[in-house]
């Protein structure tokens, strides 16, 4: 008759785990299924956008510092003939020069600057008024100075390439409020993304210590960055 020597093993049970910063009444079924399905949904929403944000984020951080040559403006200058009557006002200038440009001078950005005495090399001389005027796309940027009285007008215009339009629209610049709006689900969607995943991720084996080190050191890091840019 043979007896086993081998005392029972009990299954060694994982360590950690757990839904570390959701209380134990929450960690069921209802709560969970709605985190992992907001966390879903918000992320495929925010996918597409992410993609281009992202790619266009890489660029623009990389921009100043390490000198991506990727995003380009091609600049060009010319005089323009006003048409009889002259412009009465900044806004009659950005209105013909829309239509000359064929861009929507709806949202132009216009600067009007009053006569003033400026010193030019030693000597005072009485500035007449200038006008300037504004048009931007993301595509391109178009740039009119005037001097009330003259009969042209200086016109600088600027056309990016692909990468100076997703730098664009990553900021915004030349777009409508709806696409300020998108941009605001897509910033809104990854907050909600953070929460959510945040509370997801303690599934994983590990320690509230653990997490709170991952976590804080993360932040940590990038205000420790950004302390040591401002001069700090």
């Amino acid at each position: 008759m043979h007896i086993s020597t081998h005392a029972a093993v009990e299954p060694r049970r994982k360590s950690g785990g757990g839904y570390l910063f959701l209380p134990k009444r929450w960690a069921r079924g209802k709560v969970l299924k709605w985190l992992r399905r907001t966390h879903g949904w918000i992320g495929l929403w925010g996918a597409s956008l992410g993609l281009l944000f992202g790619g266009s984020g890489i660029l623009l951080n990389h921009h100043e510092v390490m000198k991506i040559p990727a995003a380009k403006v091609e600049k060009t200058e010319v005089q323009l003939a006003l048409p009889e009557p002259l412009p009465a006002d900044p806004q009659a200038l950005a209105a013909w020069l829309g239509h000359a440009v064929k861009l929507n001078p709806r949202h132009a950005k216009i600067l009007r600057e009053s006569a003033k005495t400026v010193t030019w090399n030693g000597v005072s001389v009485e500035q007449p008024p200038r006008w300037q005027v504004t048009l931007r796309t993301p595509r391109q940027s178009v740039q009119a100075e005037y001097w009330p009285g003259n009969r042209f007008v200086t016109v600088k215009r600027g056309a990016g390439n692909v990468f100076s339009l997703l730098t664009n629209l990553h900021k915004g610049v030349g777009m409508n409020v709806g696409w300020v709006l998108l941009a605001d689900t897509l910033a809104s969607g990854l907050i909600v993304l953070s929460l959510t995943g945040i509370l997801l991720w303690t599934r994983l084996h590990g320690t509230r210590l653990a997490a709170a080190g991952l976590g804080l050191g993360s932040l940590g890091l990038a205000i420790t960055l950004a302390w040591q840019a401002l001069g700090g």
